[in-house]
């Protein structure tokens, strides 16, 4: 007779009624919270039944309520759990990752990932406010207003595949970092929002000479047209919801990866052979590969950092160089810091290179 999983088991067992047990105001320790990570693996979403309420997550939310009402802005989105940061079309609530409902999933996420984007408090509520922007466009239809097209642009643009940014614009605020406000007309708008919104981001001084700081007076204006005002919108649709989410956790990092994962890219040898040596042309026994694959983590977090780009991305290309070097057996030859310098600028091309075709990390 076949055996039922661990996980299945516990399932079963917490799901039988025990009528004579009080609930506890408390918030109880999730029965997965100690599984070994191969079987926690194994857990369907809808089986960690999670829930906002008790947690550091929904004080984050309420927190973000807090600042709307500060605001003067009556407006107050729903969230729910799904398996990244989206607002969907239409809807006046946002959907917020699952793995910031606990701190194991946060740290599963990120051994899965190398990252659990919003972990942080403020990442977290600087991806909140974002969010809300686009929450609170769909509840009040700012996107229709002249005013909010003659300053962020058409709202109807299509998304591009990748965009071009320009460092050293002062055209928009910079709030979420990659210059997210340069990718589309909507993520303009939502990213002067939550500039707006933050407390004590004092965006007047801040912005002072800026172009931006025009778009911030518009919006400024515009909010306090409709914040207090009953939206002309409401919803209450909650996709990709992890409360039926039925795949496993396996599942959704294998969909995860294979998302981020670039596909054949071109090698870059003659760029590999300015940075490195064959082994031919030097005495230096120190492998190439190895040194890349040393310098790992630091080079993901830096290169992901410049470009914007997901770190699983970037340890994909980083792989991929390795890998190129082993086969072209080359060796280190330089000192160190150069070393270090030349592997951080190929580790971006070649990001950059092999990423070609993801969408901005924070659409929405």
């Amino acid at each position: 007779m076949a055996t039922q999983p661990p996980y299945v088991r516990a399932v079963a067992k917490r799901r039988t009624p025990s009528p004579k047990r009080k609930r506890s105001s408390r918030l109880v320790k999730p029965w997965w919270a100690d599984l070994p990570t191969e079987e926690l693996l194994d857990v369907r979403l809808c089986d960690l039944e999670l829930r906002l309420e008790g947690t550091a997550l929904q004080a984050r939310v309420d927190r973000l309520h807090d600042e709307l009402g500060r605001a003067g802005l009556v407006f107050r989105p729903y969230v729910w759990l799904a398996t990244d940061w989206f607002t969907p079309e239409g809807s006046t609530g946002f959907a917020i990752p699952f793995w910031l409902a606990h701190r194991r999933l946060a740290r599963l996420e990120h051994a899965q990932m190398f990252e659990a984007e919003g972990a942080t408090h403020e990442q977290c509520m600087k991806l909140l406010r974002h969010e809300a922007a686009h929450a609170f466009d769909n509840a009040y239809l700012l996107h229709w207003r002249d005013d909010w097209r003659a300053t962020f642009g058409r709202y109807s643009d299509p998304y591009r595949v990748a965009y071009q940014v320009s460092p050293t614009s002062k055209q928009f605020v910079q709030h979420l970092g990659w210059w997210y406000a340069q990718s589309h007309p909507a993520e303009d708008y939502a990213e002067s929002f939550a500039v707006w919104l933050t407390p004590g981001s004092r965006w007047q001084t801040a912005y002072a000479g800026w172009p931006a700081l025009k778009k911030l007076r518009v919006l400024d204006r515009m909010l306090h047209d409709v914040g207090d005002l009953k939206q002309e919108v409401h919803s209450n649709d909650r996709p990709g919801s992890v409360r039926s989410a039925r795949m496993t956790l396996r599942e959704h990092y294998r969909r995860k990866q294979a998302g981020y994962a670039p596909g054949d890219g071109a090698r870059f040898d003659r760029e590999l052979q300015s940075v490195f040596a064959t082994a031919e042309s030097t005495t230096r026994r120190a492998a190439a590969a190895a040194f890349l694959l040393r310098e790992r983590t630091a080079l993901r977090a830096k290169v992901s950092r410049l470009t914007g780009l997901h770190r699983y991305v970037v340890d994909q290309a980083l792989q991929a160089l390795a890998q190129r070097c082993r086969e072209l057996d080359l060796r280190v030859h330089r000192p160190v810091a150069e070393a270090k310098l030349g592997a951080a600028v190929l580790a971006t091309m070649a990001t950059m290179a092999l990423a070609r075709g993801h969408r901005p990390r924070f659409r929405r």
